[in-house]
């Protein structure tokens, strides 16, 4: 069956808002999960948490040294012949919150509500990516009533700033060629590929040096924000990229302009919602504000349809005491404003999939040092190292000092799956229309096929909207039938 484009009609069944009742087991299990702090690299109490669960119920498992989990249950009785399955889901949630929020990812637990439906967290994250697929995982392992084949249930960290759990896995880590990952969602959807990454820093070494100039805050602020992969393809503004450039655009009005401070986005993988880039200027103030005044409305006349909330302010600061070189300011602006950003191809064959793309995620200013993170992606192996190859370029040229790890790869579609067969059929039982995507999000289904080219591969979940931004709601309503159609799709796993 050919990938159909990367929308799907998005489907939450029956109108009735339902309650988030913790009688139910992986409502329960949610739940406790969101106690227990779970950032990415700060996963360690819950991955424990995971294991005492497992030596409880009896169950064999094993944690490794970077805390994934990997827990065996067994056959239910009449499956002992069946071909095992491999269930998947990570650890570890992206950590966002507004500014007027009061929350310490390390420490606090999330602030769990209800609304017309839908599970939110208050001024957060909520960490339904990829909470529910955790919690589905344990209710199936505890509940002795179950049918399903041999499972192994996989519980990755650090999945969300770059599978790096995921990475840490062999082939003799899986028991089984059918595996289903719960990083899905949209109860009727699938996908059949994803793009692989890699995560780039641009380094900077400051000395800085003294000075008693006026200084001044750009401050841009109202960005939309969201995925980087998934969302790419809508142009909406980025607030790191849109910084570099407003200053850009006043040097070569002929502006004097030297950064003192660099502060931008959370994570390499969310489109950056806020900067500031703080800099001394000796142009007089009157003439600033009429320079970046232009560019200011400029930028808001392109962002009018895909970012229409967007400010952008310029304040005075009084005098700065120090400032960065003027030849290392030059360097860091000139990067920002010729580096390849945003969706950058898509595909000829699927419809509406980008196959190529880049984020300049997060500026941060650090003591003495300047960190570019950066998120670039690309269907094709060969297009990534493309990208990486002209991030590595611009660097040299600039004299800019450029990490590139390694990243990983993509998943590339395969015609026939008895996975996606099941799949289809349960979903047809339950009266909904299978659907097969292609995403441009990376996906950890790509190394455990690189692990295991036989295996046979579905994604699964529930209805998980607006993630990685303080939006993020899960549908209460598809969490309780995700948990049916997973049950019926094990049962068919014969």
């Amino acid at each position: 069956m050919a990938c159909a484009g990367f929308f799907s009609i998005i489907v939450v069944r029956r109108n009735t808002l339902m309650d988030f009742d913790l009688n139910k087991r992986y409502c329960y299990y949610f739940n406790e999960i969101s106690k227990i702090p779970h950032g990415s690299r700060n996963e360690k109490a819950l991955s424990d948490y995971i294991c005492a669960f497992a030596e409880k119920h009896g169950l064999k498992f094993r944690q490794d040294h970077v805390w994934n989990v990997m827990i065996d249950k067994p056959a239910s009785k009449g499956f002992e012949n069946s071909e095992p399955v491999i269930l998947q889901a990570h650890m570890d949630m992206v950590c966002e919150k507004n500014n007027d929020v009061e929350h310490d990812f390390e420490k606090d637990p999330l602030d769990l509500y209800v609304e017309d439906g839908w599970l939110k967290a208050r001024g957060t994250t909520l960490g339904g990516d990829d909470g529910h697929g955790v919690a589905y995982m344990l209710a199936i392992l505890e509940d002795p009533s179950i049918a399903h084949p041999p499972l192994e249930c996989i519980f990755t960290v650090q999945e969300e700033i770059g599978l790096l759990g995921m990475a840490e896995l062999r082939a003799e880590d899986l028991h089984g060629h059918r595996y289903i990952s719960l990083d899905g969602g949209g109860l009727n959807v699938t996908e059949t590929s994803c793009a692989g990454a890699v995560s780039p820093k641009i380094i900077q070494k400051i000395e800085w040096e003294p000075c008693d100039q006026p200084e001044y805050e750009l401050a841009v602020t109202g960005l939309q924000g969201g995925h980087s992969g998934s969302l790419i393809h809508l142009e909406r503004g980025n607030a790191n990229i849109i910084a570099g450039r407003i200053l850009k655009e006043a040097e070569t009005a002929g502006s004097d302009i030297t950064l003192t401070y660099m502060q931008g986005g959370l994570k390499e993988n969310a489109l950056p919602r806020e900067s500031i880039f703080r800099f001394v200027s000796d142009t007089p103030a009157d003439t600033l504000n009429e320079i970046i005044g232009n560019s200011i409305q400029d930028i808001k006349d392109e962002l009018q349809f895909s970012d229409a909330g967007v400010a952008i302010s310029l304040t005075a600061k009084g005098n700065a005491a120090r400032r960065f070189p003027k030849t290392i300011s030059d360097r860091l602006i000139n990067y920002i404003f010729l580096m390849p950003h945003g969706f950058l191809h898509r595909s000829m064959a699927v419809e509406n999939l980008t196959t190529a793309s880049l984020n300049l995620g997060v500026i941060s200013t650090q003591d003495d040092t300047v960190v570019f993170e950066i998120m670039a992606r690309a269907a094709e192996n060969s297009q990534r190292f493309d990208i990486c190859r002209k991030l590595q370029t611009l660097a040299d040229v600039l004299e800019l000092e450029c990490d590139m790890p390694e990243g990983y790869p993509g998943w590339a579609y395969t015609p026939e799956s008895e996975l996606r067969q099941i799949m289809k059929n349960v979903l047809e039982r339950h009266g909904l229309t299978y659907v097969e995507e292609a995403t441009h999000g990376g996906l950890e289904c790509g190394i455990v096929k690189g692990l295991d080219p036989k295996m046979d591969i579905i994604t699964f979940g529930p209805v998980n909207l607006d993630i990685h931004c303080p939006d993020e709601r899960l549908n209460l309503q598809s969490f309780d039938d995700g948990w049916e159609i997973l049950l019926d799709i094990l049962n068919d796993c014969r």
